[in-house]
């Protein structure tokens, strides 16, 4: 890092051509979706973008965050990265809230809110609810299972991505107006663990983990969910791990890892409220069968577990220098 010859001024310029880049699908399946709701009144489930909400408005909050940030150090100083944290979900907020009122049409469903389409998403690929049944499969209509709680966890996952890469854009850039570098392994960390959570996020998006709508999943499902539940604790577990880098173990590991398990039993109770009060089942014999009256197996379990134990193993390893 000390042989990077960048200046603070275009540090900022090339992350925001960078976040810029990232946002041009997002942002151009928002024009689509507007464009085709103020002509129609709604959208075709046929041509829907897959996920416009929430990346359009993760897009939208990243380019402004991003862009404002030099602002933000100017006149905020040292609070400069939780004043644009708080921008950033706020803005976030607003255009999903917006996005959210967008009516979705289905010739066998009829219409629905976008959140509702979006449930069934989550649930399945629209491809896959090509071939079954909808009432024999899921028992009710898009209206009837849409449970509006299920955004909890769909805020969750989208406000991580806003915060942990408004984190990383803002650590590079103090570090090089600094000249200080002895935070760049944290940093470099967070980078590594959001950026490989958005990539799960978005082979989500296109394949759902190859989910057919059914409890029990494949093996490469199972792999795919517990690589995702396990990634998104462990990038809230490193967000947390960089802020508090240096102060004593207890606090710089423990708490990273704790907010790590905390975060991925957050993702579960997601699932819970999307699916009804059941979990997917990632096998079958006693590891993967629900202990007594918990929704919860002992895989489950052991996915939670690991994920505070990777991020308390990562920020173990890679003391300050």
């Amino acid at each position: 890092m000390k042989k990077l010859f960048l200046t603070n001024k275009s540090y900022y310029f090339l992350s925001l051509g960078f976040v810029l880049l990232l946002s041009f699908y997002p942002l151009m399946m928002g024009a689509q979706i507007l464009t085709a709701y103020i002509r129609d009144g709604y959208v075709n489930t046929t041509d829907y973008p897959k996920y416009v909400i929430p990346y359009t408005p993760i897009a939208i909050a990243l380019i402004i965050s991003v862009a404002l940030l030099p602002v933000a150090v100017k006149f905020c100083r040292k609070f400069s990265l939780p004043v644009i944290s708080i921008l950033g979900t706020g803005v976030f907020l607003l255009f999903e809230l917006l996005f959210e009122q967008v009516t979705v049409f289905s010739i066998k469903e009829g219409t629905a809110d976008i959140g509702a389409w979006q449930t069934y998403l989550c649930i399945t690929t629209p491809e896959a609810m090509e071939t079954i049944e909808y009432k024999e499969t899921i028992g009710q209509s898009l209206s009837e299972r849409y449970n509006p709680a299920f955004k909890i966890h769909f805020y969750l996952v989208a406000i991580l991505i806003v915060l942990a890469v408004i984190g990383v854009v803002y650590g590079f850039g103090k570090m090089i107006r600094e000249k200080n570098y002895h935070n760049k392994k944290p940093l470099i960390i967070q980078t590594a663990a959001v950026g490989i959570f958005i990539g799960l996020c978005v082979f989500a998006c296109f394949t759902a983990f190859y989910r057919t709508g059914e409890l029990n999943i494949s093996a490469v499902s199972s792999w795919l969910m517990s690589a995702f539940f396990i990634m998104f604790g462990l990038t809230a577990g490193v967000y947390a791990g960089s802020l508090l880098y240096f102060k004593k173990p207890i606090v710089s590991r423990l708490v990273p890892a704790l907010i790590a398990a905390i975060f991925t039993f957050l993702m579960y109770v997601g699932e819970l409220i999307l699916m009804g009060g059941v979990l997917f089942k990632f096998g079958s014999g006693f590891l993967f069968e629900p202990l007594g009256i918990l929704p919860f197996a002992l895989i489950d379990l052991f996915v939670i577990v690991i994920s505070g134990g990777i991020t308390y193993f990562i920020l173990l390893k890679n003391k300050p220098v």
